[in-house]
């Protein structure tokens, strides 16, 4: 049985214009956070936009915790010259929700299949040591609803497990929206259930 995953590895910010040269031709990296593909493409209008008039534009992205959502394109280039290489660069920092961009301004020498893969794994390499990579806690979702009778107990067992509280609505009754490191879910959702006063609801 495989354990499960509980954390994973990814950035906050964009990083942008990450310069390599080889042989007349420049790379020019960017990676941006994304946790979707309507994101990515996105992304990639946005940089398509800004190097209008590059030669290629090259990308690997994965998404998920666990990162099995992936793509990978050479746009172009000889196969698996570029996007193989950038992916394997996002396998070696163990990240993912990223997206890498690869830009290339062709610089009128080849650089043939080795010098390729060379210059975009440089690239893609660059761009990742400049960016601040954060290890981040997966979460699950969870409502309770209460009775004002009965706040002092919910409050009690968020302080106790430390849990993030999403949203908090007091009208006729009680109604919270609460963040839970998946390590402890279940633990943390047995202790209310023991109390028997409160309606659980999963979200995520």
């Amino acid at each position: 049985m495989s354990k499960e995953l509980t954390t994973y590895q990814t950035i906050d910010h964009p990083i942008e214009e990450i310069l390599y040269k080889e042989k007349g031709s420049k790379f020019i990296g960017y990676a941006f956070p994304v946790s979707d593909e309507e994101t990515v493409k996105e992304c990639l209008q946005q940089i398509k936009k800004k190097h209008h008039d590059a030669r290629h534009w090259c990308y690997a992205y994965r998404l998920g915790y666990d990162g099995l959502t992936y793509r990978v394109n050479d746009d172009g280039e000889p196969s698996n010259t570029a996007g193989q290489p950038i992916y394997g660069q996002l396998l070696a920092f163990d990240v993912t929700n990223i997206l890498l961009i690869v830009v290339r301004y062709f610089g009128g020498v080849k650089l043939g299949v080795g010098g390729l893969i060379k210059a975009y794994r440089t690239t893609a390499e660059e761009t990742l040591q400049e960016a601040d990579i954060k290890l981040k806690t997966i979460t699950a979702t969870f409502e309770i609803k209460s009775s004002y009778e009965d706040v002092d107990k919910v409050m009690r067992l968020i302080k106790n497990h430390n849990l993030n509280m999403v949203t908090q609505d007091m009208y006729l009754d009680c109604r919270f929206v609460l963040e839970s490191p998946v390590e402890i879910y279940k633990k943390v959702l047995s202790d209310f259930k023991e109390m028997r006063c409160f309606t659980i609801k999963t979200i995520t």
